[in-house]
């Protein structure tokens, strides 16, 4: 460590609302005790890093900004109580969302939470396991964490007991990554009917979708093509991809005589339009409102993270696609963004910082 330099590149918010900005002197972070320190090998954008660039989202009180929670790279300094890995293990990681800059990938040094990390599998590259941070964490408090739908995840005591073979679960945004992981967690747990609306469904069905709905047609006929499918038993849903306008099919699938619930990101949540939601849920039903933070869900996140490695050694989960970028290009980063703000198609875009 002592010949390691003390400054280093970095892409940063300077301001909210303003352009990502290229810098050479921001300063390397170093390890606390339970911390490792990562040479950053890739890191990559999701829909959440255009809300801080452009809305302050998470780093209002830390400007200048760092974006990017999907990050991988070569760890290169311990922490005193640091004791998972080696000098020089390639590791992945979701680092810290809210509060400060030093976790954060879009730098070519970054400090981690070793918790929330793993080794990258043999055989498989950082472009591939740079998919499932962000996206896979989100999807799996949606469905297994008490903030989201609450069924138990398949590691804990109450799994032996709970009946997933009879379980229906609906994902409206079978297209999105997170929906992607939402189907692969609802199969690694047993569940058994996956019901999916929007997609390509030949992918979706081999990660384990039971039923790929079309989601064009307007709200009536895909709720028909729905309640087709899950009749009035369904209690249990998660949006990936809708506003409020949207999220009225979602809850009007849900059973008329049991109560429902509705998982949905919380960066889509406020009070939905009553008259939309048909036929009228007698039961009642809830809005869970789903922030996928391993530091947020701490032991829920460390469950798989601890697993994560076996699950994609045996092809339980898989990576998705994402597009890579050599470098902090700057330019290419603000128009990533700046599509995510259009509401323009975005493939997950990973930046190669270093080999």
């Amino acid at each position: 460590m002592s010949s390691q330099p003390k400054t280093q590149t970095a892409l940063l918010v300077p301001t909210i609302g303003s352009r990502l900005t290229l810098h050479t002197t921001h300063p390397i972070p170093f390890p606390s005790p339970s911390q490792i320190q990562i040479r950053t090998t890739l890191a990559g954008l999701n829909p959440h890093d255009q809300k801080s660039r452009d809305r302050g989202l998470f780093i209002k009180d830390h400007l200048p900004g760092i974006l990017s929670n999907d990050i991988v790279g070569v760890v290169t300094a311990l922490g005193s109580n640091a004791s998972k890995y080696a000098i020089g293990d390639r590791i992945f990681a979701q680092s810290k969302i809210v509060n400060g800059n030093e976790q954060k990938g879009f730098q070519e040094f970054a400090v981690l939470d070793e918790q929330f990390s793993s080794k990258v599998p043999e055989g498989m590259r950082d472009t591939e396991v740079g998919t499932l941070p962000t996206n896979a964490l989100a999807a799996l408090v949606a469905i297994f964490d008490g903030t989201g739908l609450g069924i138990p995840a398949p590691w804990l005591e109450e799994a032996k007991t709970f009946d997933y073979k009879g379980t229906t679960l609906l994902v409206v945004g079978g297209g999105a990554n997170c929906g992607k992981f939402g189907v692969q967690f609802a199969k690694l747990a047993g569940i058994g009917k996956i019901v999916v609306v929007g997609g390509e469904e030949a992918e979706l069905k081999r990660l384990g979708a039971t039923h790929v709905l079309d989601r064009h047609g307007g709200d009536e006929v895909v709720g028909k093509r729905i309640r087709e499918v899950v009749g009035d038993e369904l209690i249990y849903a998660f949006d990936v991809v809708n506003g409020l306008v949207g999220q009225h099919i979602a809850v009007s699938a849900l059973s008329t005589s049991k109560k429902g619930t509705l998982a949905r990101l919380v960066f889509s949540v406020g009070s939905l339009n009553e008259g939309k939601i048909m036929p009228e849920k007698k039961a009642g039903y809830e809005l869970r409102n789903v922030f996928g933070s391993s530091h947020d869900r701490p032991e829920l996140a460390k469950g798989l993270w601890d697993r994560v490695g076996e699950y994609l050694r045996g092809g339980k989960l898989v990576p998705l696609k994402a597009e890579v970028v050599e470098g902090l290009d700057v330019d290419k980063a603000n128009e990533v963004l700046d599509r995510y703000r259009d509401g323009k198609k975005v493939i997950q875009t990973h930046f190669r910082i270093s080999n």
